[in-house]
């Protein structure tokens, strides 16, 4: 039988220390020490969120309550309520978890299909980081990934927003935006996935000698990430299909019609890379020329 949603925890016998260790819960018996106890152990993610609920109702680790809260929504395809639960309540949470909330906030736009709103908080971040203001300022920050902590850098978080939005843009199948944005992250931090995105953005372009090059980057094991058995079999067909249209096409158009759409963003985008030198100011000109563009990027 489950354990009372009020009460939960280790049995009389049981060290509380070890307990908390092995289910990784943390120490305590507050309404979000309760919520992971459900999320974790007993595996009930409805009652986890009504405990959730209630942490951040009485001001219990607000932060952290909120974040999981949502994740766990999402997992309960309740993303659109997820999404609501974090405007409402993000500005009861510290500056420090503006930054966790809004990647949590771009997962749920994905999960719903709110493509305008991903784009536009995608680049809300960028803004950000021109502004000097990611990571509080600091060059790096610690992430973790499967349980593992590791540095990203300013350049890398970029390059991965970059990423995301080209990703953004081909959903929308504005593939000269994805493209504008796709060459840009590949300047800063390039790796394999982007270079086999940027190539499906030209190949909708039927810019087949553009993409073929590209993609030669990726199976000569140029790129970071070309040695995974995903891309490399992704690469593969990518090039079967390249090579039947090159057959079937009477000539590459090698012209793009639409990067100017994007001159505005990417001359922000060049500011930015330009100001990674030794000498930078606190505060970076940086993105300002977005907003008077922002219709035209998110179209």
């Amino acid at each position: 039988m489950r354990n009372n949603i009020n009460s939960c925890g280790p049995r009389k016998t049981e060290k509380n220390e070890t307990y908390h260790a092995i289910h990784k819960l943390p120490p305590g018996d507050s309404p979000y020490v309760r919520a992971k106890y459900f999320q974790l152990v007993e595996k009930d993610p409805e009652a986890a969120i009504v405990l959730f609920w209630k942490a951040i109702n009485t001001g219990d680790r607000v932060d952290s309550a909120l974040k999981d809260m949502a994740v766990v929504m999402k997992q309960q395809n309740r993303a659109e309520e997820a999404i609501e639960a974090i405007k409402s309540f993000r500005d009861r949470c510290s500056k420090n978890a503006q930054e966790s909330l809004d990647n949590v906030l771009i997962d749920l736009y994905k999960k719903c299909g709110n493509i305008d709103d991903e784009i536009e908080l995608l680049k809300q971040k960028l803004r950000i980081i021109g502004q000097g203001e990611a990571f509080n300022g600091k060059p790096t920050k610690t992430a973790r990934s499967h349980g593992r902590k590791f540095q990203v850098t300013v350049k890398q978080e970029t390059s991965r927003i970059l990423g995301n939005l080209g990703w953004a843009y081909m959903q929308q199948t504005n593939y000269t935006a994805a493209e504008a944005v796709y060459r840009k992250a590949q300047q800063i931090d390039p790796d394999a996935n982007k270079a086999c995105n940027l190539c499906t953005c030209l190949v909708k372009q039927e810019r087949y000698t553009e993409a073929r090059s590209i993609l030669e980057n990726v199976l000569q094991g140029e790129l970071s990430g070309s040695d995974d058995p995903k891309l490399k079999n992704r690469s593969v067909e990518l090039l079967k299909e390249l090579e039947n249209l090159i057959k079937s096409s009477v000539s590459d158009s090698s012209a793009s019609s639409g990067i100017s759409l994007e001159d505005a963003f990417i001359g922000g985008l060049d500011q930015l890379m330009n100001s990674w030198n030794p000498v930078r100011s606190k505060r970076l000109p940086i993105f300002e020329e977005i907003i008077s563009y922002r219709d035209q990027l998110a179209c």
